[in-house]
C-alpha cells in the first residue's frame, strides 16, 4: 500500500480547474518534486496533502498513524517564542509540557526547581524523556540555538527552525514548498546532505534546479490540472516533456482539422442534410463539446530588456577598497575593473556584504580606505531582492509608466497593456492591487518595471526568487543576450554558472577573491582547503618536472583569454607599427625632448608585451590541443 495517494481530486476557486481528477501515489523512500508554472496550483496541491484544505471531490488516503510534516514558502509572521518553543509547537501536548520543562530547567540562576518538579510528573507519562533527547538532536543537528528568540533570527535560521519544527514532530512524509528560497549557497548545499542522510519521504517544490538534480527520484508535472508523473530525471523530463507538447500540438491540429471539415459538412445543401449520417452528427456535436472544454497553455513570457546608448570601456575601477560598519571589514583590499560587457556574479553567505559591495561599486556607499572611479554614460537599473520597490498600494498598470496609457520602448511606442501581457498580466489582472499579487507574480512585475527602462548596467539582487523553471530559463536567454553590463546577486548555483563570466567571491573577514566563470568554476579554481593531518607530515621534495598539460582542460577564463589574444596582439603590433612609424618622420625630431623620450620609451615594453602575448598564446593552445587529443 502506498503511504499516501490522492485519488480522483479536483478543486477549482471559481475558475478553471486547478486539479482535475487527480491521482497520485507516492512510496515509502520516495523523494518526489513537484514542478509547475507560478499560479497553476502547486500549493493548493500541497495544502491538500497536509490537509490544509479539502478538495471539491476526490479523496485523500494516508497509512494508518502516517504523519506529515509540512514546511511553508513564507514564513509565518504570527510566531513567537524561543527557538526551542517554536520546534516543539507542533507536538501538540507533549510539545507543550517539554517547552514548560525547558523553559523551568533553563531559567536564570540555574533554574527553577519548584517548576521542574511540577512538570516532571507530565514528562515521565508522557515519555517525554525520550522525546526531550530527540528534540536536541534535531536543534544541534540544525545547528541552532534553543535559547534564540525567533523573531531576531535571519530568514534562513527561520526556515531552518521551521524544518526543527517539522522534523520534532516525527513526520514519516516531509513536504516542502520553496525551501531554497532566501537561503545561501552554503546553507543549501547543508540542506540538501541534511535531506538526503535523513533518508525520508520527500514531497516538495522547488525551482533551485541543482537542488532539484541533486534529490528529486520522481518528477510530478501540474500543468493546465493535470497531474502527471515522470519517472526519470530533471534533464530527462525536460527532453521528454517537449516531446509530449510536439505530439499534443500534432494531435490537436489534427483534431482541428478533421472538425471544421466536419462542419463544413454539416452546412452543406438540404439534399445532404436528408441524408446525412445521425451517428456522423452526433459525433460532431461531441467533437464540439471537447473543443470546448480545451484548455490551452498560458503563453510564455516574453523578455526584452530596453537598452542605453553604450557606456564607456571602462564601468568602475576599483583600487584598493575597504569598508566596514565598525565591527570588523566587509571588503578589505579589493581592486579589480569593471569592463563594459562584464557579466559579474557575487558569490557568499547571506551577511557577508555583497549587497554592499553592489552600493559601493555604484557609488551609492563611499569607502572607508581607496577609491571607486565610475566610467561615463553609465544608466543603471537595480533590483532590489526585497521588492522594496513596488508601492503595494499601486495597480499593477500604474508601476510601469508612472500611470500613463503609453510609453517609449527601444524608440517604439508601446501600450503598457500590451507590455504587461508579454509577462502574463491579463488586462484584468493589470488593473490589480500589487498587494494582491503572489511572489511569482510579483517577481515578473518587478522584471517588467526593470526591463522597462532604459539602461546599458543591469543590477539584479536574488532574481529567481518565486520564479518559474521556464521564466527563469527565458531570463538565463535575455541576460546572455543583453548587451550591457550585469551585476548580479544570486545563491543559484545553475543561474551562476549559465549567466555570469566572472565572480567576485566573498570568502571571510572582507577577503573578496576574483574567480573567472560562474560557480562550479570557481570550485575548480579556489585553493584547496588544507588538511590539518597533511601539516604533521613534511611535504615531499617537489621535482623538477614540467606540468602535464593534458591533464586538464582550459578554465572558462582560459578559454576567452584565448579566444581574445590574437586580436590583442593585433592591436599591439598595430600599435608598435604606429609607434616605428613616428620614429621614422623627419619632424620626430623637432619634437620636444619630453615627448621624444615618452615614445622610445614605449618602445621596448611593448615588443615585451607582443612576446608575451604570442608565447601565452602558444601556452593556452597547447593546453587546449592536449585535452581536446587526450585518449
Amino acid at each position: 500500500m502506498s503511504i499516501l495517494s490522492l485519488i480522483d481530486v479536483s478543486i477549482a476557486f471559481g475558475g478553471p480547474l486547478l486539479l482535475n481528477r487527480a491521482d497520485l501515489h507516492m512510496e515509502e523512500g520516495e523523494r518526489v518534486c513537484l514542478l509547475g508554472r507560478n499560479g497553476e496550483g502547486k500549493s493548493t496541491l500541497m495544502r491538500i496533502m497536509t490537509g490544509g484544505i479539502s478538495p471539491d471531490s476526490g479523496e485523500v488516503v494516508t497509512r494508518q498513524g502516517v504523519v506529515l510534516g509540512f514546511v511553508p514558502q513564507e514564513v509565518p509572521t504570527e510566531i513567537e517564542g524561543t527557538v526551542f518553543e517554536v520546534a516543539v509547537s507542533s507536538m501538540g501536548e507533549v510539545g507543550r509540557v517539554l517547552a514548560q520543562y525547558y523553559n523551568a530547567t533553563h531559567r536564570a540562576q540555574g533554574g527553577d526547581p519548584e517548576a521542574v518538579c511540577a512538570v516532571q510528573e507530565d514528562m515521565d507519562s508522557l515519555g517525554g524523556w525520550e522525546q526531550l533527547n530527540r528534540v536536541e538532536q534535531i536543534l544541534s543537528r540544525l545547528d541552532l540555538d534553543a535559547q534564540a528568540l525567533f523573531s531576531f533570527l535571519s530568514g534562513g535560521l527561520k526556515r531552518r527552525v521551521l524544518m526543527a519544527r517539522a522534523l520534532a514532530a516525527g513526520p514519516d512524509i516531509l513536504v516542502l514548498d520553496e525551501p531554497t528560497n532566501h537561503l545561501d549557497i552554503d546553507s543549501i548545499k547543508w540542506l540538501e546532505e541534511f535531506l538526503l542522510k535523513e533518508g525520508r519521504t520527500l514531497f516538495f517544490v522547488t525551482h533551485d534546479r541543482s537542488f532539484l538534480r541533486a534529490l528529486a527520484t520522481r518528477i510530478l508535472e501540474l500543468d493546465r490540472g493535470n497531474l502527471t508523473s515522470w519517472n526519470c530525471n530533471y534533464d530527462q523530463f525536460l527532453a521528454r516533456k517537449q516531446d509530449a507538447l510536439h505530439a499534443e500540438e500534432k494531435e490537436r491540429d489534427r483534431f482541428d482539422k478533421k472538425l471544421a471539415q466536419e462542419e463544413v459538412w454539416i452546412r452543406k445543401g438540404i439534399k445532404a442534410r436528408r441524408t446525412r449520417n445521425e451517428g456522423r452528427v452526433k459525433a460532431l456535436k461531441e467533437m464540439r463539446r471537447e473543443r470546448l472544454k480545451r484548455r490551452e497553455r498560458v503563453g510564455s513570457v516574453s523578455m526584452l530588456a530596453q537598452e542605453a546608448d553604450r557606456s564607456g570601456k571602462l564601468v568602475a575601477e576599483v583600487k584598493n577598497v575597504s569598508f566596514d560598519f565598525g565591527c570588523g571589514p566587509v571588503i578589505r583590499s579589493l581592486t579589480t575593473n569593471i569592463i563594459r560587457g562584464d557579466k559579474i556574479g557575487f558569490i557568499g553567505p547571506n551577511g557577508s556584504g555583497k549587497t554592499t559591495l553592489l552600493r559601493v561599486l555604484l557609488g551609492e556607499l563611499a569607502p572607508c580606505s581607496g577609491s571607486v572611479r565610475l566610467g561615463t554614460n553609465l544608466q543603471v537599473a537595480y533590483s532590489d531582492q526585497l521588492r522594496e520597490e513596488l508601492d503595494p498600494n499601486l495597480t499593477v498598470y500604474e508601476s510601469i509608466a508612472e500611470g500613463n496609457d503609453f510609453f517609449d520602448f527601444n524608440g517604439q511606442r508601446k501600450h503598457v497593456i500590451s507590455y504587461l501581457r508579454d509577462f502574463l498580466f491579463t488586462p484584468d489582472r493589470a488593473r490589480s492591487p500589487i498587494r494582491l499579487l503572489s511572489g511569482g507574480e510579483r517577481n515578473r512585475l518587478l522584471l517588467a518595471r526593470l526591463f522597462a527602462k532604459p539602461s546599458n548596467v543591469l543590477v539584479l539582487d536574488e532574481p529567481t526568487n518565486d520564479l518559474d523553471m521556464e521564466t527563469l530559463d527565458l531570463l538565463e536567454e535575455l541576460l546572455l543576450e543583453y548587451k550591457g553590463t550585469l551585476l548580479i546577486v544570486s545563491h543559484d548555483r545553475d543561474f551562476l554558472n549559465h549567466v555570469v563570466t566572472s565572480s567576485l567571491v566573498f570568502e571571510g573577514e572582507g577577503k573578496v577573491v576574483e574567480y573567472a566563470g560562474g560557480y562550479d568554476d570557481w570550485l575548480r579554481q579556489r585553493p584547496e582547503p588544507v588538511q590539518e593531518k597533511q601539516a604533521e607530515k613534511p611535504a615531499p621534495p617537489k621535482e623538477n618536472t614540467p606540468p602535464q598539460q593534458g591533464s586538464r582542460k582550459l578554465t572558462f577564463k582560459e578559454n576567452k583569454e584565448l579566444e581574445e589574444l590574437p586580436e590583442r596582439i593585433l592591436e599591439l603590433e598595430t600599435e608598435l607599427e604606429e609607434l616605428h612609424k613616428s620614429m621614422g618622420d623627419p619632424d620626430f625630431y623637432k619634437r620636444g625632448k619630453e615627448a621624444m623620450q615618452e615614445i622610445l620609451d614605449r618602445e621596448d615594453p611593448l615588443k615585451q608585451e607582443i612576446a608575451a602575448a604570442y608565447e601565452r598564446w602558444e601556452l593556452l593552445e597547447e593546453i587546449r590541443e592536449a585535452w581536446e587529443n587526450r585518449k
